[in-house]
């Protein structure tokens, strides 16, 4: 995963909205806030109770105020419905449908600016529920609990939000795991780099490898790993000069000398670099934190950026060792969900679920390892190159969840 192209490394508004733009499948949490905006546009306040819109759904219009949040439901009903969620007051808010016993969230939208609405799509059985409403700069408020009773429609899914302080303890453990990887990494590099030293560029190539997928395992630290991440693993992606420029270092620079013939004088200095990068990295680490509150982002910014970058072969520079290298990034993803687990097995149904997509990309992905030798994506058959797709892009549909689930929202 190259820290020059666009993935976990950046910490962007953008990765953070996606986070809250995602609909979950069953036993996850409904984020609303902007997917149901494109399908349920708002077609002014409607009639509280009343069907409107070509959708026939219910439509009840919500106001979203300190002094007023979730006014306006006064006729509950079961089924799958739509809130006009209208803000009232001066400034923006978050805005929470939860379970009022237990505080679970059945659906939310953010950033709802002074005097808009917007459409919130839940689907409610027997409960009782609440509206909270949380303005910028201001405490939340929550709303009048609404009770719906006598009803045999089942409710969609609701998960209680994760708290800063609950990520704590499985990104500590992370951390430390990570330190050991950098470690590894430092001794598989070091046998690369000597096996350069002394000319043998077989036994250079028989290194390199192992020595790479140590690094493609700790996909969740990137971030964290700052200029590290470019000098250890970048590609050539905005350098001017390509293969050739000065500022193509790292695993990819020595894998693409020793995949095009180039002498073990022209690589000395790239795996010396390389060397020196890891185990700098190594040093370093001790005194770098990630952020908890991006732990669960990773897990599925992992195998995101594995179906972006490696399944189209954009990080190949001459091994062929793409499927290798997704099989690593399957690994660090099942590491990191690993300790993520406790919280996500109490808040999503579908986590057993999770485990199953995992083992077939694993299996799938296994099928193309032959000794250590990898089939290059270029010689993937029709049908296998379909099976791989569909099997990784369907388990980063699924971590989405996780994403969603372990983004920390406000509760006061």
């Amino acid at each position: 995963m190259p820290e020059t192209e666009p993935g976990p490394t950046a910490s962007s508004p953008g990765a953070a909205a996606r986070r809250r733009s995602v609909l979950l499948a069953a036993g996850a949490l409904v984020a609303v806030a902007a997917v149901v905006g494109g399908v349920l546009a708002a077609r002014g306040s409607g009639a509280g109770g009343k069907a409107a819109g070509g959708d026939g759904l219910p439509r009840t219009t919500v106001e979203v105020a300190s002094s007023g949040c979730g006014s306006g439901w006064t006729r509950p009903r079961a089924g799958h419905q739509i809130f006009e969620l209208h803000n009232t007051s001066s400034t923006a808010a978050e805005v929470y449908l939860t379970d009022a016993r237990t505080g679970a969230v059945y659906g939310e939208v953010e950033g709802l600016a002074p005097g808009t609405v917007r459409p919130l799509g839940v689907t409610l059985g027997n409960g009782s529920y609440a509206f909270k409403c949380l303005p910028d700069d201001a405490d939340a408020v929550t709303g009048p609990t609404v009770r719906i009773t006598g009803s045999k429609v089942r409710s969609g899914p609701a998960a209680v939000p994760i708290t800063q302080q609950e990520l704590i303890p499985p990104t500590l453990a992370y951390q430390k795991w990570i330190q050991g990887r950098t470690v590894e990494l430092a001794r598989k590099t070091d046998v690369l780099k000597a096996a350069v030293d002394r000319g043998d560029l077989a036994a250079a190539r028989r290194a390199w490898l192992p020595a790479h997928l140590v690094y493609e395992r700790m996909g969740a630290a990137y971030g964290t790993f700052g200029d590290s991440d470019g000098a250890i693993n970048g590609t050539t992606a905005g350098l001017a000069d390509g293969v050739r420029d000065a500022g193509f270092t790292g695993f990819h620079r020595v894998e693409y000398g020793l995949w095009h013939g180039q002498s073990a004088g022209e690589l000395r200095g790239p795996a010396d670099r390389l060397a020196k990068d890891v185990h700098a990295l190594e040093s370093d680490w001790p005194g770098r934190r990630i952020d908890p509150a991006d732990t669960g982002l990773r897990a599925h910014e992992i195998l995101e950026n594995t179906v972006q970058f490696e399944l189209t072969g954009r990080t190949d520079y001459g091994s062929g060792t793409n499927l290798a290298t997704a099989r690593a990034n399957l690994d660090g993803t099942r590491v990191l969900l690993g300790y993520l687990a406790p919280l996500l097995k109490t808040r999503d149904a579908g986590y057993a679920g999770l485990g199953v997509w995992m083992d077939r990309a694993q299996h799938t992905l296994d099928g193309f390892d032959h000794s250590g030798k990898w089939t290059p994506l270029g010689q993937l058959t029709r049908p296998q190159r379909e099976k791989v797709d569909a099997d990784l892009g369907g388990l980063v549909e699924r971590l989405a969840d996780v994403a969603a689930l372990t983004d920390v929202r406000r509760t006061a």
